[in-house]
């Protein structure tokens, strides 16, 4: 029970207005550490205020509540004794309840919350609003609690059980904030999810919310340039190299190339009136594809796109399913962009650049979708946060929804063995001792507002699963704007540390041989 402390100006005769203001502003600094002068200015210049009923507290403890209901009682005695005292019937304070959240900030970003004006916003709260908020019922509360004898029952459509792992979300959430920390980032996300179920483990948006200072998160999305409440879901950027084992998948699966595939990379490309460079603007020799994942050889890929053609590479990126929601059981997700030869604006030399994740948009959660269909066997699976809906004596519990096949077993095995053979051969931060790893880093320049591209601010990310031959864990890591730039010196220490404690966490068996080789 919280108290919504107000004061109603049409209660207030004006001959003792003054007085009235000065009481009122004396019990609310004292109560509740309003400023006095703020308070006591509003109520004795109505003129400053278009609407007549003044909120000054929507959350006030109940003890609080009590405390100013006590001091309007007194009052009433003082005038029924004949003190000559102007009444405080224009202080309004209304008993409601309000939702709790005993973990304050774990998951916050994830749950989203109930509002000060009874409205479910963010997150599960929001999508799942028709659900928990129950069977709606009127009932007459007097304003005084000691005419209440007790809240009506209610009784709730629905309960929800999370796939969330409440430890995997607190580890998670720790060593994002420390990596924003020791790479200067000005945000991030961290998700860690069950690749053959979808279950989401864990899903962390920094910075965090506490979902019971309502009055800092009213502040923070009522500001001109607000933040997205949870970047997982909602925020859609140019993926930069991580994208690239998306275009290497549809290059195998279509035939366009094979592993051994070789190609003399050249420091740059040209291609759609534009030149294309690596990312160190130099040669590379002859490569196999291998060699190209494993130096995320920019000039490689944009080769390997042209040579699939605009409709094959297209038909993939649809396959994979970017350019739309992954459908996940959050609200406020974002679609995020990709432009196509039939949806202008498009140009010849996006078909070069979207080949290494420049010149399309992409959310975290469309990644990790996407990198299912890599990590299990071709088949791609609807990420999902409920695991169990429990409705009065019915127990719903969800199901694996896999919603395409965009490769096959055989092309996802490859690809993925690549993905392992590239981070080795590089001695790549990503490793985990004793686990087989797939994974691909990611550098994004960002576009500045003239159109040019960064040459030193960044997105940095990681995507990588393991253990390879059973997968039970798949991270995806994004750091924005982080120093270093490089998304092997931020992103890729960052997954080591997750799956380092992950793989304790699940109890997942190390493979002695492979930790002599990576030890």
């Amino acid at each position: 029970m919280v108290y919504e402390v107000g004061v109603s100006l049409y209660e207030i005769p004006e001959y003792v207005r003054e007085e009235v203001a000065e009481d009122i502003a004396l019990l609310l600094n004292s109560a509740i550490e309003l400023d006095y002068d703020d308070v006591f200015s509003i109520i004795n210049d109505p003129t400053q205020i278009s609407d007549p009923y003044i909120v000054f507290a929507f959350d006030a403890p109940e003890d609080i509540g009590l405390k100013l209901i006590k001091a309007k009682q007194n009052r009433y005695l003082d005038i029924f004794n004949g003190k000559d005292l102007p009444s405080l019937n224009s202080l309004i304070l209304t008993p409601r309840l309000m939702r709790s959240y005993p973990e304050n900030g774990l998951a916050g970003n994830v749950l989203g919350l109930f509002n000060i004006h009874n409205i479910s916003v963010f997150g599960i709260e929001e999508y799942y609003d028709d659900h928990l908020s129950g069977i709606p019922k009127k009932v007459w509360i007097p304003i005084d609690p000691n005419y209440v004898d007790e809240m009506p029952e209610t009784q709730s459509n629905t309960n929800l059980i999370l796939t969330i792992d409440r430890e995997i979300q607190s580890m998670v959430e720790d060593e994002l904030e420390k990596a924003v920390e020791k790479y200067y980032a000005d945000a991030g996300t961290i998700i860690v999810m069950n690749p053959q179920t979808c279950d989401i483990l864990a899903m962390a948006s920094y910075p965090y919310y506490d979902l019971n200072d309502y009055d800092l998160i009213w502040e923070t999305f009522t500001s001109e340039d607000p933040p997205t409440f949870n970047k997982s879901i909602s925020y859609s950027f140019e993926p930069g190299s991580v994208f690239k084992i998306f275009t290497m998948a549809a290059a195998l699966e279509s035939g366009t190339v094979t592993p051994e595939t070789e190609y003399d990379v050249e420091e740059s490309f040209f291609y759609g009136g534009r030149t294309i460079y690596n990312w160190d603007n130099e040669a590379w020799g002859i490569q196999d594809m291998t060699g190209c994942l494993q130096h995320s050889l920019n000039v490689c890929l944009a080769w390997i796109a042209t040579e699939m053609g605009e409709d094959v590479f297209y038909d993939y990126i649809k396959a994979f399913h970017f350019g739309r929601s992954t459908q996940i059981d959050m609200a406020g997700e974002n679609s995020g962009i990709v432009r196509t030869p039939t949806n202008p604006p498009w140009y010849d030399i996006d078909l070069a650049t979207n080949s290494y994740g420049q010149g399309i948009s992409v959310t975290p959660i469309q990644m990790l979708k996407a990198a299912t269909a890599i990590a299990n066997n071709g088949q791609m699976i609807t990420p999902h946060i409920v695991k169990t809906i429990i409705q009065e004596d019915r127990i719903l519990n969800s199901t694996v929804d896999i919603v395409g096949q965009p490769i096959s077993e055989e092309t996802a095995q490859t690809l993925s063995n690549m993905l392992v053979d590239s981070l080795e051969y590089e001695a790549s931060n990503a490793l985990v001792p004793g686990y087989r790893i797939a994974g691909k880093t990611g550098t994004a320049s960002i576009p500045l507002d003239s159109g040019v591209y960064s040459t030193y601010i960044t997105n940095a990310s990681f995507i990588g699963w393991g253990p390879v031959e059973d997968p039970q864990f798949m991270v995806y890591v994004w750091l924005e704007k982080p120093i270093p730039i490089w998304g092997s010196l931020t992103a890729a220490p960052t997954f080591s540390e997750i799956a380092s404690r992950l793989v304790v966490m699940l109890n997942l068996p190390y493979d002695p041989e492979h930790y002599a080789e990576n030890k």
